[in-house]
């Protein structure tokens, strides 16, 4: 499977949507790293709700060979990664963030939407040089080996941005951002305080929407001038990954600096045996909007900001969207399920689909690409020889930024902000 994967993620920028659909099933892949989360989202959590990060430096890898230096926050104990750990913990309960600081400048770190916020046990707020000019948002860990400890109690349940304070439009485009997850108290499946917000277990992912110039980075890591003027975003990332690494999973030994994936693994609404949705948590550490739709269903919009879609006296002011627009440093929960379970039965669908005989499907070596539908129906034989990218009738939909130059690396297409959802059959997936 290893050698399916270079394949298939030196090819994807010719091979087309079809391609990027069928590609999907690597995330069975038995050799993955022995990660505790393999799919979805992977949390730092403990009782205490205190986190050790450090600020330093470090390089990610680009689906087309590119090499690029970068800044991020770490765990202490683990060291660089792309984005920050993703922080989980309770709300109403203190929470602890304590910063270390590599880098060769200051740097800090904001925490939007928690109130309260202490550094070093002072009210968290801007700082100033001798001049009088904004030095920081908040105060920050001197170059080298300086620290801070930031203290606040936990907010409203949601989704939020942690990022730097300091020189924000380069250390924010270098890197220096994460997830923070505020769950409700009493209820670790459920997005908000709402019961209606209840997803299933396990079925949880964040997409951390950013972009990088990697004019910005060369600049930083040489030590040069930044000419901002020049700022054009060549490559679109989830989680710190594009396209097709977005299928990899969690901590894959080829991506060391990279753990989180971004393929979203469900089976379809049933109200018996699978009631609840998934969750996704979308944020934009980036400088424009992304637009961000799945092909193939709606999601349900429940949180922006960190705050339920509620009325005054409760109201559930939720609403069905399929292209979601999330602005720069903004957050939007969603609930999404699949509802087309029929599509797996031959008498009842209302589209029905054949998989395309062996000499109309793209193949690529001896790898099959189904390219007429999203449908992919069940389980045909196969020549011994042709390896068959539907394992057992599952669907898979691309999911993407529709600001199409999103979609590549580099201006390569297919790639970039752009991930796959994939839709077992009800029954599940016994091929692995």
């Amino acid at each position: 499977m290893t050698n399916l994967w270079r394949k298939s993620r030196s090819r994807i920028a010719v091979l087309g949507v079809a391609t990027l659909v069928a590609v999907g099933t690597a995330v069975m892949w038995p050799h993955a790293a022995s990660a505790a989360v393999a799919e979805g989202l992977d949390c730092e959590t403990n009782a205490q709700q205190t986190f050790s990060l450090t600020a330093g430096d470090g390089y990610v890898s680009t689906p087309d060979g590119n090499s690029i230096y970068m800044w991020s926050y770490g765990d202490s104990k683990t060291g660089f990664q792309l984005p920050g750990p993703t922080l989980c913990v309770t709300s109403g309960q203190p929470v602890t963030v304590i910063l270390h600081n590599t880098l060769p400048e200051a740097t800090s770190i904001v925490f939007p939407g928690q109130k309260g916020v202490k550094a070093n046990g002072n009210p968290a707020q801007p700082q100033f040089d001798g001049g009088g000019s904004l030095s920081s948002l908040v105060q920050s860990a001197v170059a080298g080996t300086g620290s801070v400890t930031y203290t606040f109690t936990a907010g409203s349940p949601g989704t939020y941005l942690y990022e730097s304070g300091t020189d924000v439009n380069k250390q924010v485009q270098m890197g220096m951002y994460g997830a923070l997850v505020v769950r409700p108290a009493g209820h670790p499946n459920q997005v908000n305080d709402r019961a209606d917000s209840a997803f299933t277990a396990g079925k949880e992912y964040v997409f951390l929407l950013s972009e990088v110039d990697p004019a910005v980075h060369l600049a930083v890591e040489r030590n040069q001038p930044i000419d901002w003027t020049t700022y054009t975003a060549r490559y679109f990332m989830i989680n710190g990954r594009s396209m097709p690494d977005t299928l990899a999973p969690n901590h894959a030994s080829w991506l060391p600096t990279q753990p989180y994936g971004a393929l979203v693994h469900i089976k379809p609404y049933d109200a018996n045996t699978n009631p609840l949705p998934a969750t996704i948590r979308y944020l934009n550490a980036g400088s424009v909007n992304y637009p961000f739709h799945p092909h193939g269903s709606d999601e349900r919009v429940i949180n922006r900001d960190g705050h339920a879609l509620a009325g005054p006296t409760g109201q559930d002011l939720s609403y069905q969207k399929y292209d979601l627009d999330v602005g720069p440093g903004q957050t939007v929960d969603t609930l999404m399920d699949w509802r087309d379970a029929e599509a797996w039965n031959p008498t009842t669908n209302p589209i029905p689909t054949q998989i395309p005989a062996i000499t109309d499907q793209l193949l690529v070596g001896t790898d099959t690409w189904f390219s007429e539908s999203g449908y992919l129906g069940t389980k045909n034989a196969l020549p011994a020889n042709i390896t068959s990218n539907n394992e057992c009738g599952e669907y898979y939909h691309i999911a993407h930024s529709h600001a199409l130059e999103q979609s590549t690396n580099f201006g390569a297409t297919f790639g970039g902000m752009m991930t796959v959802f994939r839709i077992d059959p009800p029954a599940g997936c016994t091929t692995q």
